[in-house]
């Protein structure tokens, strides 16, 4: 889902900067990580910082076998885009991408990129890392532990780190 944040939304920025084009999916094959920088870096000739956070699964110590992520579809995007849309509000950035996957996935391989395009890297920055603390603590996905002993560890909740960490920008 590719959309451009409209100048009517009450999230979308009311000063003059042009309106930053944000991407959001959710799907179960891997990303590319360079292809993503580059299609949002090339998109406009006046950015200046990228900045990008790619989240890989652990293996917890040599104890998990997958990790498994279920989500909603249609309402997991939506949700998604709702908060790129504020995060494109609060700092000028010309474009947001945000790729989450779901499945069965092993130790070492990507779960999640955010990527941040702007003028200026501290946009970028703060572009992203809120995002990020959203993802971990409020999208719609629910995480679930294979072990490699065959057994599941349960599902995952946010750890109160990640709680504390979205919490700032609240205030």
């Amino acid at each position: 889902m590719t959309t451009q944040a409209h100048p009517a939304d009450s999230n979308a920025p009311q000063d003059d900067r042009p309106q930053a084009a944000i991407t959001v999916r959710i799907q179960r094959e891997d990303f590319d990580t360079a292809r993503e920088i580059e299609r949002l870096s090339a998109a406009d000739p006046n950015v200046g910082a990228v900045v990008s956070f790619t989240g890989l699964c652990r293996d917890e110590g040599g104890r998990l076998s997958a990790l498994e992520l279920e989500h909603y579809p249609g309402m997991a995007e939506a949700e998604i885009e709702r908060i790129a849309r504020d995060a494109a509000a609060r700092w000028p950035v010309t474009g947001l991408t945000a790729i989450h996957r779901h499945g069965k996935i092993a130790p070492g391989e990507n779960i999640v990129l955010v990527v941040a395009a702007s003028r200026h890297r501290a946009a970028a920055f703060q572009a992203a890392d809120f995002l990020m603390d959203y993802l971990k603590t409020r999208a719609p996905f629910w995480k679930k532990e294979h072990l490699r002993d065959g057994g599941t560890g349960g599902w995952v909740d946010a750890r109160e780190t990640d709680k504390k960490a979205a919490d700032r920008w609240s205030r």
